[in-house]
């Protein structure tokens, strides 16, 4: 009698859905699972719908490029890196290298130019994306804490550098529950040629229950694996399968009190019975005009892949998803797949950039179109920035660099066409030691959905977890 209870469980194990089965569970629109910490600096005034502030917005894109992109040939302009071409970096400014002993001091190679009514300066590599900067909310003193791109990947998505703690769009889902039963959450789009370094670890929801992970949608005729019936199954088999796990779970929930994993399971294939008719349809672009298809650049081999996540995240998020996160870069290896200049600056970031920059375009100006970025927030990371040296003697690429990078925003909240922060003349550290952490990031925009980052908190191992431990302030100064 011991090991009846495991036996059951690996008897549903057999019968479930494969890697869907623990990842999406049907919850309810609910409120925030809000505790109050001992002292909050402030008593938010709850609203009608339990948030603890008023939402500015109801959904979110994250938009993740791999592999550190360099602030000083993107969005980061530093003139007097020409002045200083070829020196070695002022001794004043320690340096701990990734690969290679320090290089010389490197200009960008890529042309800049002022674009729109802010005069933001934009590299060249962007000649779409700079048509939107009077959109965009740059943040220029971002600053991570490892050089080493699976950690600082994990720190930007879950705050910690450490595997095994939910990511941001798992807390969300979290507080916040679900727009459309049929549908997950917080969905994931890895990039078409690959997953990033860490893998799913990137999107896990950790100790938080397991239908708040990212649920993945991948290219491919099997957009979400183990989602459709099996073949040699009829629909009365499953019918009659379904309805003898919910007799089981029944039957264990009364002699496993406090045990809800099972109940978990049979809701999850409750969801996936709904998500078979669901998914097909939204993932299916043949009703989206020509206008549309080529705006995302579905007609270029170079675009295609990026271009198709970018157009389902927006028909996602208009069917009620509340987190879409995009990959633009997958795994490390040679060729290069994602943003990790090590060799050249100038081979890698032009090819990463023209497989970006237009399907990012287009992606603002469909939600603006729609009338959606006004309740949308859009996200621009990566992990790290690049160095202002070279990496080694003589070539032309650049080292991993977390001391000062960019990141920028989008929409639902913020100011538009402003820049928070600066890094210093070289591009080497933020300017004045005024760094924005990645704790602020997350406080930031987990106050523009309406919660207050120090009250949304999950009990784990004796400690009241947030995402932003027990640091973070909100960027006042972005919002509008």
């Amino acid at each position: 009698m011991m090991e009846s209870t495991p036996q059951r469980r690996e008897f549903l194990h057999q019968f479930g859905l494969g890697g869907i089965a623990l990842t999406w569970m049907l919850h309810q629109e609910r409120g925030l699972r809000a505790e109050s910490p001992p002292k909050p600096r402030a008593t938010p005034t709850p609203t009608p719908t339990g948030l603890h502030f008023p939402a500015k917005a109801k959904r979110v894109i994250q938009i993740f490029s791999p592999g550190g992109v360099s602030h000083l040939d993107t969005f980061d302009y530093k003139p007097d890196l020409k002045k200083y071409e070829g020196q070695p970096l002022p001794s004043d400014r320690k340096i701990e290298t990734f690969f290679n002993r320090p290089g010389r001091l490197m200009p960008t190679p890529f042309r800049f130019a002022q674009h729109g009514q802010s005069g933001r300066w934009v590299s060249e590599l962007f000649p779409e994306l700079a048509k939107h900067v009077d959109r965009l909310t740059f943040i220029q003193n971002m600053q991570a804490k490892s050089s080493n791109h699976t950690p600082a990947a994990f720190q930007m998505n879950s705050g910690t550098l450490f595997n095994g703690f939910p990511c941001m769009g798992a807390w969300l889902s979290y507080g916040l529950g679900t727009m459309n039963a049929d549908l997950p959450t917080f969905l994931v789009m890895p990039d078409p040629r690959g997953l990033p370094a860490g893998g799913a670890v990137n999107w896990t929801s950790g100790f938080l229950p397991a239908q708040h992970q990212g649920v993945t949608l991948r290219n491919g005729p099997e957009a979400v694996r183990n989602l459709q019936t099996p073949p040699q199954v009829n629909p009365q088999e499953r019918t009659d399968s379904l309805a003898m796990f919910r007799t089981l779970e029944e039957g264990f929930a009364a002699t496993l009190p406090g045990d809800d994993a099972l109940r978990a399971r049979l809701r999850s294939y409750e969801l996936a019975a709904r998500m078979q008719m669901r998914i097909p349809e939204v993932t299916s672009i043949d009703s989206e005009p020509e206008r549309i298809r080529r705006m995302y650049g579905l007609e270029r081999p170079e675009t295609r892949g990026f271009g198709r996540n970018c157009l389902l995240a927006r028909r996602f998020l208009e069917k009620g998803v509340r987190f879409v996160q995009l990959w633009h870069g997958g795994a490390f290896g040679s060729p290069r797949i994602n943003w990790d200049a090590h060799e050249d600056i100038v081979d890698n970031h032009r090819t990463q950039a023209a497989s970006l920059d237009q399907p990012v375009a287009a992606l603002l100006t469909d939600l603006q179109e729609r009338g959606m970025l006004d309740d949308t927030l859009v996200l621009w990371t990566t992990e790290f920035g690049r160095t202002p040296i070279t990496e080694g003697i003589g070539r032309p690429g650049r080292d991993h660099h977390p001391t000062v990078f960019t990141i920028w925003m989008a929409g639902a909240g913020l100011k538009p066409g402003t820049v928070y922060g600066a890094s210093d003349d070289l591009g080497f550290g933020p300017q004045d030691d005024e760094a924005t952490t990645i704790y602020d990031f997350h406080a930031t925009v987990l106050h523009l959905l309406g919660i207050d980052h120090t009250k949304l908190t999950y009990y784990h191992n004796g400690i009241r977890r947030r995402l932003t431990d027990v640091h973070g302030e909100v960027i006042e100064d972005i919002l509008a």
